[in-house]
């Protein structure tokens, strides 16, 4: 039997402090195209793919060729911040001691391109990064499965042999849905219930607090 583990990580919220980057941006998006989104709202959206964000915020029976110009709004807008994306604390760190401890770190996001390249900057960690799943990777963004499976692929390892880390519902349905393990962090701003509620089998405040739990998390219990 098989001992390779996969340590599959979200990116936004999860290890780099911009979930409300995402918010103020994309709402800044919208008023510029004339819709009134209450950030709250964008807030639980974030971590959808662009599209699945606007079909659940503006609905099914928006104008769709309103969609590229509202992308590409919030993308321009987000830009402005690549240079100083701010890692949340101990981020790399975690990736570090998880491979040191036999664990292929491989990271799923809905971020792609010069946003992708501007979070691996900000995390540092590509010394022990296997790989990345993208939105262009995936037929399907999360909550679908498709990105946990994707990374677990590129991992090479079955659903029972891979956590994932998450910040969103999001998150939690897409690894609940692979079967595999999925673990919370609340530095994305949303709920621990909420977290539970979809699916989450441990929650910790940070990636700063999974690491000092490490040897009692649900990563010791799969080694």
């Amino acid at each position: 039997m098989s001992t390779q583990r996969a340590a599959i990580f979200d990116i936004d919220g999860t290890l780099v402090d911009t979930n409300h980057l995402h918010v103020v941006t994309w709402w800044e998006a919208f008023r510029q195209a004339g819709h009134h989104v209450p950030m709250r709202e964008i807030h639980r959206a974030v971590g959808l793919s662009g599209g699945d964000l606007l079909e659940h915020l503006l609905g099914d029976d928006r104008d769709p060729d309103e969609d590229g110009q509202l992308s590409a709004a919030h993308h321009t807008l987000y830009a402005t911040y690549f240079e100083r994306l701010p890692v949340l604390d101990s981020a790399g760190d975690l990736l570090r001691a998880l491979a040191g401890r036999g664990w292929e770190i491989v990271l799923a996001t809905s971020a792609s391109g010069a946003e992708l390249a501007a979070l691996r900057s900000a995390i540092d960690a590509d010394d022990v990064i296997l790989g990345f799943t993208s939105a262009d990777d995936v037929s399907e963004g999360k909550p679908a499965p498709d990105p946990v499976q994707q990374a677990r692929e590129i991992a090479g390892v079955p659903s029972e042999r891979a956590l994932f880390v998450g910040d969103s519902v999001w998150d939690m349905k897409a690894a609940a849905r692979d079967a595999v393990t999925a673990v919370g962090v609340l530095s994305g701003g949303i709920p621990r219930a909420d977290l539970e509620a979809a699916g989450a089998h441990a929650v910790y405040r940070d990636p700063a607090d999974l690491l000092a739990h490490l040897d009692t998390s649900v990563f010791a219990d799969k080694e």
